[in-house]
């Protein structure tokens, strides 16, 4: 107990009830309180006091201002305009300023709050700007869940400090709609040089090759030599056409069937196979890709791919883990639903098993084989499971390809600081059935009436095509 524990102990009210009265009268309270009063009334006429008075309902909407902005990061994917089918579901409480005990009339008003978003003293209306860019329009993020605090500020403040976007130059640009463009193209010439084939086509989701592209061409600057893929049938021919560089012509032929040895092929068919290359990146580094053959079964490829991420560490770059990367493509349906995806990342921060961190992709075209999500998982997203490992998971626009860029970028580096999976989920659709033979409208037909609507991508078929067809 020390020396002022008596006095604070006692009740306020009790106190300013003898105050009054000594005020009037000193001597009408006893001789311990006037010595008290007395020391109060010296202490007050010795202190400089502030000329500005505080307004505590000021102060009450600064902290009220702090829980808004942890709303917007904890929340706000929640709220964002990432789905470029159709809309989102609605959500309560939303963001509302008035939801936080905040008025109209606040929006003119500077608040200090702004410092903890980078922008320092800023106008409400101005706060609320910054944090609708940041997390509430073509990318959504899940993060605030990860238990470590140097984790969670190092992604707040490098998605803060860019409102998540970037200003790319016009020969980036160009460079992604070199991408864009191999990638409809392909899928141009498939449609109409191979009629009625199945192909697994890409057509919806097309922004899968400029962020491959984006995957590797920043991995390669951050140090990785390596990445090792897996990935089901979706846009399966498409990747090995411009991402591994397998040649057309080899892909064509086995769309004739003229490559295959009829002893030695036992049934298996072009989107099961896999390949290896060595690519050369824009800033000349030499990147070894292998994709990994998959035999349908969907996600099953996952943890074959992540064993021979950890042989390649052990046995080529001295358990390296900034060396060699896994990439793992998924189908929406799937990673929300089969046993081995779970079993997978379950094992994935084990220390026989890690690889340094997984970069998860999900071909997420909202359907499925046949199913509306809502009636085909329980969970909001289907990559909740990555809460598993309290990894962080972005939602993008498939549509937004300059933002699904950033958020590739951004995953590199956070992989490549953390040795931590990361997830992300590529909003986009499905132009065709499952397999362009089937007919989506019997199952889906209002998801299929506002694809409709969606103009088709016609981008002219690059010469190297035309030349083989």
């Amino acid at each position: 107990m020390d020396k002022f524990s008596s006095v604070g102990n006692q009740e306020l009210t009790a106190i300013e009830d003898l105050y009054q009265p000594y005020l009037e009268n000193p001597d009408s309270v006893d001789k311990s309180w006037q010595q008290f009063f007395a020391g109060f009334e010296l202490a007050r006429t010795n202190y400089q006091q502030n000329n500005s008075t505080v307004n505590l309902d000021d102060i009450d909407k600064e902290f009220a201002i702090l829980s808004l902005i942890h709303g917007y990061c904890q929340r706000g994917h929640l709220f964002t305009k990432t789905n470029p089918v159709r809309n989102r579901r609605k959500y309560e409480p939303t963001l509302a300023i008035e939801n936080f005990g905040l008025e109209q009339k606040d929006l003119e008003k500077v608040f200090k709050a702004g410092n903890e978003i980078g922008i320092g003293p800023a106008k409400l209306k101005d706060i609320i700007d910054h944090l609708e860019a940041t997390y509430c329009h073509s990318i959504g993020v899940e993060f605030v869940y990860i238990r470590h605090p140097e984790v969670v500020q190092w992604l707040k403040q490098k998605m803060e400090s860019t409102r998540n976007t970037e200003n790319f130059s016009d020969e980036k640009r160009k460079h992604f709609f070199y991408h864009l463009k191999l990638a409809v193209g392909f899928e141009n010439f498939i449609h109409k040089k191979f009629v009625g084939q199945k192909r697994f086509s890409l057509e919806g989701a097309e922004s899968l090759i400029p962020s491959l592209d984006a995957v590797i061409e920043r991995g390669a600057e951050l140090g990785i030599e390596e990445f090792v893929i897996g990935m089901a049938h979706r846009g399966r021919l498409n990747v090995l056409a411009n991402i591994l560089e397998k040649p057309y012509e080899n892909i064509f032929k086995e769309y004739t069937g003229k490559e295959y040895d009829d002893a030695m092929s036992q049934g298996d068919v072009k989107y099961h196979l896999g390949y290896e290359s060595e690519v050369l990146t824009d800033h000349g580094k030499k990147v070894k890709l292998k994709l990994v053959p998959n035999p349908s079964h969907l996600e099953t490829v996952a943890p074959i791919v992540e064993g021979l991420v950890r042989s390649r560490m052990n046995s080529d770059y001295d358990k390296d883990f900034n060396k060699a990367a896994a990439i793992i493509i998924h189908g929406d349906a799937a990673i929300a639903t089969q046993g081995v995806v779970y079993e997978t990342i379950q094992m994935s921060q084990l220390d026989g098993y890690k690889t340094g961190g997984t970069i998860h992709l999900v071909i997420n075209n909202q359907v499925g084989f046949t199913t509306s999500y809502l009636e085909a998982r329980s969970s909001t997203y289907c990559t909740d499971v990555a809460k598993v490992t309290r990894s962080p998971v972005f939602h993008v626009n498939g549509d937004d390809v300059e933002a699904l860029i950033v958020t590739i970028q951004l995953a590199m580096e956070f992989r490549q600081k953390f040795h931590s999976d990361v997830f992300i989920d590529i909003l986009c659709y499905r132009r065709y059935g499952h397999n362009e033979g089937d007919e989506p409208r019997f199952t889906q037909p209002v998801l299929y009436k506002a694809i409709e609507n969606i103009p088709i991508r016609v981008i002219f078929i690059p010469k190297s095509l035309i030349n083989l067809g």
